[in-house]
């Protein structure tokens, strides 16, 4: 079973796995237009670039039960297979993976903003997996290092707003974690 996210499991997948692809998927765009402190996610006609994992035997069961309280339980996220295309320019066919999908019927769903809205929201929110500003900078980070050719112009155009906040932002793990 592949498993793709878009979000923070790109950097915390939280479950074991046998290896790991970057990649896109079509048809869906990433949006911070989720009000939970997890994820944020929203249905578009796009492409959202992420990672996708692999799991064999035991990871299997203990990853989907996992993933399953992470996303559908506490986030609110619908399942979907889709279409996952690596990175990898060898890679012939797409992979057939699972992916967690924020709906507006998603009872955390909040609807468009502003960038400047979303950062300010991102600036007062923190919840037991860490702070919101962390979740910005980690996958501003990711899609710079490992999609550099994919340009996501939501996600950006939020990291400057929050960096225009906040012009003296010094970002470290350690000073997150204290925060």
């Amino acid at each position: 079973v592949w498993i793709f996210g878009y979000g923070s499991l790109v950097w915390r997948p939280g479950f074991e796995f046998t290896s790991r692809k970057v990649g896109f998927i079509r048809g869906y765009s990433r949006r911070f237009w989720q009000g939970d402190t997890f994820h944020r996610g929203s249905e578009k006609m796009a492409c959202t670039w992420g990672v996708a994992y692999e799991v064999r035997g035991e990871q299997v069961a203990a990853s989907l039960q996992y993933l399953n309280v992470r996303e559908a339980v506490l986030g609110g996220y619908d399942t979907k297979f889709v279409e996952f295309y690596p990175q990898e320019k060898d890679a012939e066919e797409p992979i057939l993976a699972l992916v967690y999908i924020a709906t507006p019927q998603n009872p955390s769903y909040l609807g468009p903003a502003s960038e400047e809205d979303i950062a300010a929201q991102i600036i007062v929110s923190s919840g037991c997996a860490g702070h919101n500003i962390e979740y910005l900078l980690r996958l501003a980070d990711f899609m710079r290092y490992f999609c550099p050719q994919a340009e996501d112009k939501h996600l950006f155009s939020i990291e400057e707003a929050l960096t225009s906040i906040l012009p003296c932002l010094y970002y470290t793990e350690e000073s997150l974690e204290e925060t």
